[in-house]
């Protein structure tokens, strides 16, 4: 048995097919920092964080992830431009030539494991190149005792070989990077990208297929977090909605940030750390991830201030990807063990620049699954090179590259998570326009926003009237303490109703035809939520 946190015989790894010179077991974080910067892999910034280049791949590499498809998978897997297939024999010589790539190499091993709840714990073992990636692995996944270590086996293995590249002509994948899932094996073979936020993302997909289709349990990616008196909420959204800003609240216990499971009776975090984005970063407005920022974080792809360690968080030279990886315990708000009880709200937010759908609506079962399936937002005229306009964007589930079933399974699911306990109430958030489409209109003001969250959370929206919108037909509350009831109905707030009546048809048809890859495999109750003056146009 190894020694924890030293350094170990190489035959530890032989049953994985390892031969390599030393193996690194469980070195603590300021062991992996000090090794990161003798091997001049990284420098500190001025609060002790390591900073790093994770070199030509800032960001995940959605074209070349591949799923091995087998006996398990070959039925179950919605297979297409997300799940790539790639053959157990393709896998098989990948792992054999990056086992022979790090023959004779340094490397660095961490056990660790994925779901707060014990009834779900996934054991991981990781396998890097480099130290730095092993520190990230030690603050994003859960860290299990020393006990617990010596004790444990492995249910999957990570397997990290930046440095090798595959040959796509001989090797059967699309480019020199590759990250390839083997659920037969349980393996996650990821070679020729340093971009830390694949092995993050890939036990996501194994835990999207393994709970789901096994157990039962939804996997989400969304944030939660748990008020004084236990309750539980969850935030759904892409990129842009607000989805950290609402759910980072100092009156409520974070439980996580990105991913979770939804069990019978609790919702639990996958993971232990956090990988916030860190673009524009400030201590004024995010003054929680600001803090964060210490000795035993990682941070990626920054650039400092000339001729200073003090990072500048503007400058998005490298990337606009630059990430921040830390425990989750970085956080003083959150919550240990980090999982709750029931969700007693859930809300998908979403960004729209075209200001027709209402600032707050209540969602049936039915509209909950097709706006789950939908995850709708708008990308904003400015934000990307070409963009001129707003734009619709729609990630099944609010994160459909992370799904290796299709994404009516997971919303059949939350259906009967819904049927299960009528009190748990969906909400439809707007954060984006009102009074008029981008350009027009202006953009939901925050406090606003905070304070419908608030209200629903404190149930003060369960006996309030409500009117259905005459197009999507959610549920708009007619008031709402401390918003201004002339906001609630967002063609009220147009001065040319008739040209929010042409936009909330445009958007509706939007919808439609997104959802059209969809509906073959939908229910008749999915189906039905569709926006009612478009169904069938």
């Amino acid at each position: 048995m190894q020694e924890f946190g030293k350094k170990n015989p190489a035959f530890n790894l032989s049953s994985l097919g390892l031969d390599v010179a030393i193996a690194h077991w469980n070195l603590s974080p300021e062991e992996l920092v000090n090794k990161s910067l003798e091997l001049g892999q990284g420098v500190l910034n001025d609060t002790g964080a390591l900073c790093v280049s994770t070199g030509k791949f800032t960001g995940r590499s959605p074209k070349d992830k591949f799923t091995v498809k087998d006996a398990i998978t070959e039925n179950s897997a919605d297979w297409g431009d997300v799940n790539i297939p790639m053959t157990p024999e393709v896998f098989d010589n990948l792992y054999t030539k990056v086992c022979a790539y790090l023959k004779g190499k340094e490397v660095w091993v961490r056990d660790a494991y994925a779901c707060a709840d014990p009834a779900y714990r996934l054991n991981i073992r990781v396998v890097n190149e480099t130290p730095w990636a092993n520190l990230f692995c030690n603050d994003l996944f859960l860290r299990p005792t020393e006990a617990e270590i010596n004790s444990q086996n492995h249910d999957w293995l990570i397997l990290q070989a930046p440095g090798f590249e595959a040959n796509p002509a001989i090797d059967g994948t699309r480019q020199g990077n590759f990250t390839a899932v083997n659920f037969t094996r349980r393996i996650i073979l990821i070679g020729g990208s340093a971009y830390t936020g694949e092995m993050k993302k890939g036990i996501f997909g194994v835990l999207n297929f393994i709970l789901p289709h096994d157990k039962g349990v939804l996997s989400m990616h969304c944030s939660a977090n748990e008020g004084k008196n236990g309750d539980v909420a969850l935030f759904f959204g892409l990129s842009g909605t607000g989805k950290t800003t609402l759910s980072a609240d100092p009156n409520r216990a974070l439980i996580g940030d990105d991913e979770h499971g939804w069990a019978d009776g609790s919702v639990f975090n996958f993971e232990g750390g956090c990988y916030a984005k860190c673009i524009d970063l400030s201590e004024e407005k995010e003054p929680e991830i600001f803090r964060a920022i210490k000795g035993g974080s990682l941070l990626e792809n920054i650039k400092f201030f000339p001729g200073t360690n003090t990072v500048d968080y503007a400058d998005a030279s490298v990337t606009e990807n630059t990430r921040a990886a830390y425990p989750i315990d970085f956080i003083s708000n959150a919550k240990e063990p980090s999982y709750g009880g029931q969700p007693q709200n859930i809300f998908f937010l979403t960004c729209d620049a075209f200001g027709i759908l209402p600032p707050i609506s209540k969602l049936t079962k039915a509209q909950a699954m097709y706006h789950f399936i939908s995850g709708y937002t708008a990308k904003v005229a400015g934000t990307e090179v070409g963009v001129t306009e707003p734009q619709t964007t729609f990630s099944a589930c609010f994160g459909r590259v992370f799904l290796p079933l299709h994404p009516t399974k997971y919303a059949e699911l939350l259906g009967k998570k819904l049927d299960a306990d009528s009190k748990v109430n969906v909400w439809l958030i707007n954060t984006g326009w009102s009074g008029g489409s981008y350009g027009v209109g202006k953009r939901m003001k925050l406090s606003y926003t905070r304070a419908m969250i608030t209200a629903a959370m404190n149930g003060e929206l369960n006996d309030v009237a409500y009117e259905a919108h005459p197009v999507f037909g959610v549920l708009i509350p007619k008031t709402c303490p401390n918003v201004p009831e002339e906001i609630l109905v967002p063609r009220n707030t147009w001065a040319d109703k008739e040209a929010y009546d042409k936009k909330a048809s445009e958007l509706a048809g939007l919808f439609v035809k997104n959802f059209e890859k969809y509906a073959a495999a939908a229910n008749d109750e999915i189906r039905s939520a569709a926006p009612k003056t478009m169904v069938g146009a």
